[in-house]
């Protein structure tokens, strides 16, 4: 099929804090989990445009699987809209130790966590928006690619969103796991009032 952009979705490798409210800060991976990633990459075109988030735990993912990749090394963009959602000052804290302290953000929060941003931060909807203007500049109008994106859970549901016209809302409650892979697949089609169709071929696969 003319035009179709295959999209390879990848979460970053596990972190070495989990239970910490990570967002845009830059925090460190666990130890790199290479069996894990030998197998991921066995299921990775060769050939294809890679992206990732500019944050550490993107990138340093995003390379190590490429290096396992046959062929040229590809080179890495890297595209701010691909961050993981902004929690503002509760980044590096626990949720836990949040409640714990009383933290009176917390319950609007949680009544309505697609649209209410944390203190300093961004909605769930708010990423939800750039995730789309990204994925939206980069799909083919004509000619086949294949783009391998390593990003976050955040702009990973956000992704599936799009696909499946899901609201933002309903992206919550998809589960996305470290080194996890999400196969989309867009179609084009002029008649189409958004300019085509979307597949889903798999979501949160663990190789």
């Amino acid at each position: 099929m003319t035009g179709v952009t295959r999209w390879w979705w990848i979460r970053h490798a596990p972190l070495a804090e989990p239970d910490r409210i990570a967002g845009q800060a830059d925090v460190a991976l666990a130890p790199w989990p290479h069996a894990a990633a030998v197998r991921l990459a066995a299921r990775l075109p060769t050939g294809a445009r890679w992206l990732s988030s500019p944050l550490t735990r993107t990138h340093e993912t995003a390379q190590r699987l490429a290096a396992l990749i046959p062929g040229p090394r590809p080179v890495i963009e890297t595209d701010g809209r691909l961050m993981e959602q902004s929690f503002g000052r509760w980044q590096g804290h626990r949720y836990a130790d949040l409640e714990a302290e009383g933290d009176p953000s917390l319950a609007p929060f949680w009544a309505d966590p697609t649209h209410q941003a944390p203190p300093g931060g961004e909605s769930f909807a708010d990423l939800c928006r750039r995730l789309a203007q990204a994925v939206g500049e980069r799909l083919a109008p004509d000619g086949e690619h294949d783009i391998v994106c390593v990003s976050h859970a955040g702009p990973v549901r956000a992704a599936v969103a799009l696909a499946l016209d899901l609201t933002p809302a309903r992206a919550l409650a998809l589960d996305v796991s470290p080194l996890a892979l999400t196969r989309l697949e867009h179609i084009p089609d002029p008649h189409s009032a958004d300019g085509g169709a979307w597949a889903v071929r798999t979501v949160n696969h663990l190789p």
